[in-house]
């Protein structure tokens, strides 16, 4: 883990040449392929504890990880007001974005899930445009959309009738939030980076979220049996804590000052395709055929992005 951060730590460097930037996108296949396993292993574990209590636990041990490499690299200083702030801001939309992942997954699959994730980088780029100034090229609008209809024509699993009708669920509908928040903190994380080390940032973001988390899930301690938990839960919340909060944070907020907030947002066009390869491996059924359609312009649209999106 100490590895991956510190080659994360490399990426600030802008050298003028194409390597921090081909190094980015290596970081962030791997960051995509991490981030698509959240969802199946969500999935199993959303009813093993109220929701609130799992991101908790989820931020919190990802914070207490990351506490002593931020120690032994930077130093763990206390951020001043203004600095709490930003981090804050950028915690409060991830707390909504997770939060929104655990509860969606009580109602809802993990491949509506990944797929209605997929909307993000066209949130991320109307944020970046209005934030940051970014402009797309014309190739990336029509990017864009391609992918927000692929994603939709999955969600609906390519049926007409759902479509025209808006049949959507409860969970889809608290996970389309979840998703806007994530697009936007996408963005807020170059709009408020100060300069500081990515480490840092990303530890205190996690220490405020769980902040945030513990005042909202204080209530809840008192109802939970912690002995009729299963040991799979507590499993699912490490491996969510190391691999798909800690390491993917850091790359995500690394990646976006070097390639910029769009293309990194871009990578999660490929989250249902995976999704759905995952769920294969583990014995699912296959989806309707019509859904494939779909798949296959979310994927084109993550090509397209990375070839010609905007550079903010």
């Amino acid at each position: 883990m100490e590895k991956a951060l510190s080659i994360g730590v490399r990426l600030q460097a802008r050298d003028g040449s194409n390597g921090p930037a081909l190094r980015s996108h290596l970081l962030m296949l791997m960051a995509t392929v991490l981030v698509a396993t959240s969802f199946p292993v969500g999935a199993a574990i959303t009813n093993g504890l109220d929701s609130l209590v799992l991101t908790f636990l989820r931020f919190a041990l990802a914070a207490l990880l990351l506490a002593p490499i931020v120690a032994w690299r930077y130093g763990l200083v206390m951020p001043g007001l203004r600095d709490l702030a930003r981090y804050g801001v950028l915690s409060g939309f991830l707390v909504a974005f997770f939060w929104g992942m655990f509860a969606a997954l009580r109602h809802t699959s993990a491949l509506n899930t990944a797929t209605i994730f997929a909307l993000t980088p066209a949130v991320t780029a109307a944020s970046s445009a209005l934030l940051l100034g970014s402009r797309l090229t014309g190739p990336a609008r029509l990017a864009l959309p391609l992918g927000l209809v692929g994603a939709v024509w999955v969600i609906f699993r390519g049926d007409w009738s759902a479509l025209l009708s808006m049949d959507l669920g409860i969970g889809d509908g608290i996970f389309l939030a979840g998703t806007i928040a994530l697009g936007i903190y996408g963005t807020l994380v170059k709009y408020l980076h100060r300069g500081e080390p990515m480490a840092r940032m990303t530890f205190w973001t996690l220490t405020t979220g769980a902040f945030w988390l513990l005042l909202l899930s204080a209530p809840r301690w008192s109802d939970i049996t912690w002995s009729a938990v299963p040991g799979s839960v507590f499993a699912g919340i490490a491996y969510l804590a190391v691999f798909t909060t800690l390491v993917t944070f850091f790359i995500f907020q690394s990646s976006a000052n070097v390639i910029g907030p769009t293309k990194v947002m871009s990578y999660t066009y490929l989250n249902p395709a995976l999704v759905l390869i995952i769920g294969l491996m583990f014995g699912e059924d296959l989806p309707p055929l019509a859904t494939y359609t779909g798949l296959l312009l979310t994927l084109a649209a993550t090509f397209v992005l990375q070839s010609s999106g905007a550079r903010k």
